[in-house]
């Protein structure tokens, strides 16, 4: 057997038998390295070297760090005042005001599930009190959450720009318009599923001018919040990782002098949230890095990209496969993990198509929301399950417009790249 093939087949049996995803990729690329001559042991601890000191990694941690502040600062209830009192005596307004909030709330977090559990823990058991089935309240809260990957800023799309070489802030730019279209057909689908099962709005979220101006005077600071996070970045005042410690400080701004709800051990919380994610994150860049170089050595991505080739030169179709592929993945592996084992070795192959590297990575990060939504792996489930008392099963089962709308947005951005490259190209932001 090659090296590639003794590699490609530690790193299956590995995921086989339930060894965590940077173990896999270590131990494989450790045999691999044992059993051949090909290249120095030396390069495991300069490849995990490499893999943890890339400066752009502190923005995810940070943010994780800000959204969590936020939530415990009352942002979160602020933005959801604001948005309940705009569509929530809608049919299905309460489900309409979760996925508007996750919109928004995406924009500080960068997390799925973070943005599932924060706007979850208060909406679905309002959901419930007023009448909608335990099954259509978590469906919306996980659906709403996959948005958090999306909207910038976006932990998969800072992993995505490093792997590949890209500008992050053009990442973030080119999420902008997918984003929303995303959240409009989810909100779109809640309101068809609520006005079917008859689920009406809260009788008591009437829309009043002046009540509204008055919410919008409390949660001011609040509602600004995005728009100092990423206006810093487009109006080149700071980089995103900058822009991660600005959210930091704004969130305890705004949780210790205006709202006065932050607490010692709520930044106690969030900074072990931070320091979590952090260590889960390195050490997979960390092992990816060495796994990848093992790749590169042995002509992997060129041997996939004749292998695919053979198949078809088509762009389109090739990347109709790779989401094929993604789709089955993605029911197995957590977004992070895929993200970072896969784009090493389909990269080479996207810019040998002539494909835009930012428009695959868009499609890359939607395609990945769908994972968040698919059983035996989708976190997002998990997360709205433990909020809402409803099995795993049946929210699965509640899900599948969602998921049915999320494959028409794909195969809507695949088909014209247009959507998602031409905001980025106007700003300036070209490969």
């Amino acid at each position: 057997m090659s090296p590639l093939e003794i590699s490609l087949l530690c790193m299956f049996v590995m995921f086989v038998i339930g060894v965590p995803i940077y173990m896999s990729l270590a131990i494989a690329a450790g045999i691999t390295l044992l059993s051949g001559d090909i290249l120095p042991l030396s390069i495991i601890h300069n490849s995990l070297f490499d893999g943890l000191n890339l400066f752009p990694l502190l923005a995810i941690p940070c943010f994780v760090v800000a959204g969590t502040l936020m939530e415990f600062g009352n942002i979160t209830n602020q933005i959801i005042d604001v948005v309940k009192q705009l569509v929530g005596r809608t049919y299905g307004g309460l489900g309409i005001t979760t996925i508007l909030a996750c919109t928004f709330f995406a924009a500080i977090s960068g997390s799925g599930p973070g943005t599932v559990a924060a706007v979850g823990t208060i909406l679905i058991p309002s959901m419930i009190h007023n009448g909608y089935s335990r099954e259509y309240a978590a469906a919306a809260a996980s659906s709403g959450g996959t948005i958090g990957i999306l909207i910038p800023p976006s932990n998969p799309m800072i992993i995505y720009a490093i792997l590949g070489n890209l500008s992050v802030t053009a990442m973030f730019t080119a999420g902008f318009v997918p984003g929303f279209i995303v959240a409009f057909a989810m909100i779109s689908t809640a309101y068809l599923l609520a006005r079917k099962n008859g689920f009406r709005g809260d009788e008591n979220a009437r829309f009043v001018l002046r009540d509204f101006l008055v919410s919008c005077r409390k949660g001011f600071f609040a509602l600004m919040t995005p728009f100092i996070i990423l206006g810093s970045i487009y109006t080149g005042y700071a980089t995103p990782v900058e822009a991660s410690v600005v959210a930091i400080l704004y969130a305890l701004f705004v949780g210790l002098v205006v709202n006065k709800s932050l607490r010692p051990h709520h930044i106690y919380k969030a900074l072990l949230e931070g320091a979590m994610i952090c260590g889960t994150v390195l050490v997979i860049v960390g092992a990816s890095t060495l796994f990848g170089k093992i790749l590169t050595f042995e002509e992997a991505p060129q041997k996939l990209t004749q292998l695919v080739l053979g198949i078809s030169k088509n762009p389109e179709i090739v990347l109709i496969m790779i989401i094929a592929v993604l789709y089955i993945l993605g029911m197995f592996m957590e977004t992070l993990s895929t993200i970072i084992i896969l784009v090493p070795v389909l990269l080479p192959m996207i810019l040998e198509l002539g494909i835009d590297p930012i428009h695959f990575g868009i499609i890359l990060v939607v395609t990945n929301n769908v994972a968040m939504l698919t059983p035996p792996l989708g976190v997002n489930l998990f997360v709205s399950s433990r909020l809402s008392g409803a099995s795993v099963e049946k929210i699965s089962v509640a899900v599948l417009p969602y998921i049915a709308v999320l494959t028409i947005c794909i195969l809507m951005f695949t088909y014209c790249p247009k959507i998602i490259l031409w905001l980025p190209h106007f700003l300036g932001y070209g490969v």
